[in-house]
């Protein structure tokens, strides 16, 4: 059940009080037009006030007609009916109180807010009340949104707390470790990472940095290019309506880099902060706000969506099907806050990220060509201790939602590896180090990407270089002659690297 009760001002560009009966009229024909659909009443004018060049209006509707939307209608009614008559129009209008009620799936847990409302929630009803609203509030289409929202932040109490859904589908045989230490500490104290210069970053010497590059080579090699993925490059910078189309502006704003340009380029509009900063030889951080605009765009959060983005409103040839596409260029950064640890959660890591397009037969058949090549790098090159499991979605996720449980067809697949130096087997946390995801026609939709015949679903598949840097090392150590013979044969001896004092 929903009820709308709207009551709203009208100004007009003349005194209006000696037009009484003709607003009655107007409000009549209104009721029997504008507001009915045949012998349906969508809403109705419940009454009226005048007042110098004040209009009052009360409007009811249950649902089938909102009233901000009929109110609309009804100001360019009588812009026309008194612009004719007696050249008057309609200035502005301000909603002087909204009051929506609606029903709940189920009554909350704690209490609910959104911004320009106050909500009230008796066991399934919410009521929302909004007060001073403008026209330009109205236009905006606002009001199912709210209602959406509150209804949504209902659902997810409900989450809150939930374990998120996980189902093994696959595991290696166990395989003996070479050590158990954690790698990044090692390397740390080996002189090969560099912690910093900012938190969550991590400076790789010769000896760290041929490790991942050793990494990137591989998942090209052996993953890749034999299933005839081809290369793109893109920017690290995202714009904000990017990031709208995908959800991530919404579900994860708190994990962003933001980007911000300067207001100006001209040399005297910076005087005061280049003085500051050459007497004070700090960064006047006060005075650089001054000088910037407020952010519009983000570092890289994952290279996905801008390679949705590429297409947007393209529509791709059936032989161009499946489309198979990766970055390696873009290095994402996110804010991990107090989640940091050693180089596999980070602020700052680099990653591939395969993309592929096509039909759901495609994208199922893409999929098994996938696993088929990560297991063979991850058994045969790897040598790893590893399993598979079916996730809540990524993109749920980020979204703010978990608990869904993956269909066959659509969802994540999640890669985990045994890390020694945390612990048993069954009583540590595992790594997860790659996944895997069909994501429907989630982002297809989004980003209005047509084929001349087919339906399209799409996916990704991140491959974090720093994830299987670590899972790699937590297994088979630092020592070369440690490592499978197989991974040798693309790194068979690490760099002298650089001798301090």
């Amino acid at each position: 059940m929903m009820r709308f009760e709207l009551q709203a001002r009208l100004t007009l560009s003349s005194d209006i009080s000696g037009f009484s009966s003709e607003f009655e009229r107007f409000i009549a024909e209104a009721n029997q037009s504008i507001l009915r659909k045949g012998a349906e009443k969508l809403a109705v004018i419940e009454r009226f006030t005048i007042e110098n060049e004040t209009l009052c209006l009360w409007i009811t509707s249950e649902g089938t007609l909102r009233p901000h939307n009929t109110l609309l209608q009804i100001k360019n009614a009588l812009s026309k009916e008194l612009g004719t008559s007696h050249h008057i129009g309609v200035r502005d209008i301000t909603i002087t109180t909204y009051t929506i009620s609606f029903d709940l799936p189920r009554p909350p847990r704690k209490k609910v807010s959104i911004p320009f409302a106050d909500v009230t929630i008796q066991d399934n009803q919410a009521t929302m009340v909004l007060s001073d609203v403008s026209e330009e509030f109205l236009r905006g289409n606002y009001i199912d949104r709210m209602m959406n929202r509150v209804r949504e932040k209902v659902e997810n109490q409900y989450y809150e707390g939930k374990a998120e859904f996980w189902k093994l589908i696959w595991k290696s045989e166990e395989k003996p470790p070479v050590w158990n230490k954690d790698p990044t500490e090692e390397m740390e104290r080996l002189g090969w990472l560099k912690q910093g210069p900012t938190k969550g970053k991590w400076f790789y010497r010769p000896q760290a940095a041929a490790i991942l590059k050793t990494m990137e080579t591989i998942a090209i090699q052996e993953v890749l290019k034999p299933l005839g993925f081809q290369e793109v490059i893109e920017s690290h910078i995202k714009p904000f309506d990017i990031w709208l189309k995908t959800g991530h502006m919404e579900g994860m704003p708190y994990e962003f880099y933001y980007v911000a340009e300067p207001r100006t380029r001209d040399a005297a509009d910076w005087e005061r902060f280049i003085d500051l900063t050459k007497i004070t030889k700090e960064v006047p951080t006060e005075e650089l706000q001054k000088n910037l605009s407020a952010p519009i765009a983000g570092l890289c959060y994952a290279q996905c969506p801008m390679i949705y983005w590429s297409f947007k409103g393209k529509t791709i040839a059936e032989k161009s099907l499946p489309v198979l596409v990766y970055d390696k260029t873009a290095i994402s950064a996110r804010y991990e806050s107090g989640g940091r640890h050693g180089i596999e959660r980070v602020d700052e890591f680099h990653r591939i990220e395969p993309v592929y397009i096509g039909t759901r037969e495609q994208l199922l058949t893409v999929r098994e060509r996938l696993l088929e090549r990560y297991k063979h790098v991850f058994n045969d090159i790897f040598d790893l201790e590893w399993q598979m499991a079916w996730v809540t979605p990524w993109y749920m996720q980020q979204a703010g939602k978990i608990g869904d449980e993956s269909t066959q067809d659509t969802g994540t697949i999640d890669f985990e590896a045994y890390m020694p130096y945390r612990g048993t087997r069954q009583d540590s946390e595992w790594l997860e180090f790659q996944n895997l995801s069909i994501l429907g026609d989630k982002y297809i939709t989004a980003f209005n990407i047509k084929a001349q015949k087919s339906e399209l679903w799409s996916g990704c598949s991140g491959i974090g270089l720093q994830r299987w840097t670590t899972a790699f090392l937590a297994q088979k150590g630092l020592d070369p002659t440690h490592w499978p013979e197989r991974f040798r044969k693309y790194l068979q001896d690490l760099p002298e690297g650089i001798q301090f004092l």
